[in-house]
């Protein structure tokens, strides 16, 4: 399970959203109303609800039009973005950093459609979203749980050099209740170690 979060949003510091940096096959930008009806064909998925914190089971237009919504919130401690495929412009997932109160550790959390699962795509859209919360905020650490028996999600954090931490319980809304989850993380100085050495390769 990958925990994404509605986050804490500070209205009095709401700005314009400075956006990632483009990726080589996806990029990441914000949700707008014209992606509304492939929001919901793709988080109506009971596969992906059992996987996250907060996403309803079933998913309806008025969910996705609460994603959207939500996504245009921007604030010190939030950012939520929609991931595209760069040759077509299309929806095929959110990508989120939030700290869940005021001053909080940062968490983050992604979510891809089922027909482009296993193709990298999720690798290259957390290493954008991971690059976009340390580049635009002062936070030391980044933070993210998956559920025990997802192995894809697994794998994508270790790709992005998030580092184990333990296990723990957490609500998932689309599991119905608790689950198992591992909490990895990401610090600052592992990140500019990592940018730098693929800098020099």
């Amino acid at each position: 399970m990958v925990v994404e979060s509605e986050g804490y949003l500070d209205e009095s510091s709401l700005s314009a959203a400075v956006m990632p940096q483009e990726g080589v096959r996806v990029r990441l930008d914000l949700p707008r109303t014209d992606d509304l009806a492939d929001i919901v064909f793709l988080a109506n998925n009971r596969k992906i609800a059992s996987h996250l914190a907060t996403m309803p089971h079933p998913f309806s237009l008025e969910d996705a039009r609460r994603l959207v919504q939500r996504s245009q919130l921007v604030s010190a401690g939030h950012a939520s973005f929609a991931i595209r495929m760069n040759a077509t412009g299309r929806f095929i997932g959110q990508a989120t950093w939030s700290a869940l109160e005021p001053g909080g550790p940062v968490h983050v959390g992604y979510w891809l459609g089922e027909p482009f699962w296993g193709q990298g795509f999720a690798t290259e859209a957390l290493q954008r979203l991971v690059d976009h919360a340390f580049g635009q905020g002062e936070m030391r650490e980044l933070l993210a749980d998956c559920r025990v028996t997802n192995a894809a999600s697994r794998r994508v954090l270790v790709k992005c050099g998030f580092q184990y931490r333990d296990q723990s319980m957490a609500r998932s809304l689309g599991a119905g209740g608790s689950v198992p989850v591992e909490r990895y993380g990401l610090e600052r100085s592992v990140w500019l170690a990592l940018k730098r050495w693929g800098r020099a390769a």
